[in-house]
């Protein structure tokens, strides 16, 4: 065992974690699948914000039920969301619970369900929150705890400010096999968000990596909201690159459940928030306890769209 090692095994037992993750070993032939791997999630991830009709970018208009528990769609004056190209009265969604009711209100309106242009028309659903396509639109039903319609448009005026979106140079260094240290009496949080009040998420666990020569320690959280995979994880972290070379809110991270319980961690494929390129989103903001001193030079850079 080297000094470093047997010193940080040592911090570690003193600071309460367990034996923290060390970066993942490769055989070159690995090293280059994961470069691979990494490299085309990145061109996927700029090629789909320039153009995809589902893009950050092709978002126009965010409504919030607020105290309402129905929202009117058409094209007239007086409804909640208006839109070219449809009915004077297309539309009236109504939230109940954790799911939306939506019905077609004029005659030989409709809508179909999902963002597929291939998708039947029906004049009624009662949807989990997802998308739903108005014509040329996309409505998304967003739940979060705080209830909205989110407008995509295709012909969306913010196509033109696309100008690519940054990374820091793949390191291998930065990702991790790691194990969750659970936490024994898993805990609902609150965790404040850019748009609405504080949304719950239970923290499940930690984990605990080596970055910079130190000892860093991150929550993982599971959002406690309508339409998360019961399953899925997320990290909420700030480092000392974020509001310099990267977000000024924080950025994100999705561990990996692997084969035998570990998790892939990889801060390679870190990425901002949605509200750092459209103000129409509602994001969670990194808990004061996953504040990292260490800068986790790795995944998406700032991508400046505000």
């Amino acid at each position: 065992m080297t000094n470093f090692a047997a010193a940080a095994l040592l911090l570690s037992a003193v600071a309460g974690f367990s034996q923290p993750a060390a970066p993942v070993k490769f055989s070159l032939a690995d090293a280059q699948a994961a470069r691979k791997e990494i490299m085309k999630d990145r061109e996927e991830t700029r090629s789909w914000l320039k153009s995809d009709p589902g893009s950050y970018l092709a978002a126009i208009r965010r409504v919030d039920f607020g105290g309402k528990s129905e929202l009117s769609v058409g094209s007239a004056e007086g409804n909640d969301v208006r839109l070219d190209g449809v009915s004077s009265r297309h539309l009236k969604i109504v939230v109940k619970g954790d799911q939306f009711e939506v019905a077609a209100v004029d005659p030989g309106a409709a809508f179909s369900v999902g963002a597929s242009t291939a998708a039947p028309a029906v004049r009624s659903a009662a949807l989990a929150p997802g998308a739903i396509r108005v014509g040329r639109y996309t409505l998304k039903l967003s739940h979060q705890g705080y209830p909205a319609i989110i407008v995509f448009d295709p012909k969306s005026p913010r196509f033109k400010e696309y100008h690519g979106v940054p990374y820091f140079p793949i390191d291998l260094s930065y990702r991790y096999a790691v194990k969750l240290v659970p936490d024994a009496k898993p805990e609902i949080v609150l965790i404040a968000s850019s748009h609405s009040g504080a949304r719950r998420a239970t923290r499940v666990g930690w984990f605990e990596f080596l970055a910079g020569g130190k000892l860093c320690r991150l929550a993982a959280y599971h959002l406690e909201e309508p339409g998360v995979d019961p399953e899925a994880l997320i990290v909420f972290f700030r480092d000392a690159t974020t509001g310099k070379q990267t977000y000024a809110v924080g950025r994100y991270a999705d561990p990996e459940k692997q084969a035998g319980g570990s998790y892939l961690l990889d801060f390679n494929t870190a990425y901002s928030p949605a509200c750092a390129f459209s103000s129409f989103y509602n994001c969670p903001i990194p808990p004061r306890e996953n504040t990292l001193s260490v800068a986790i030079k790795a995944g998406q850079q700032d991508p400046h769209y505000h």
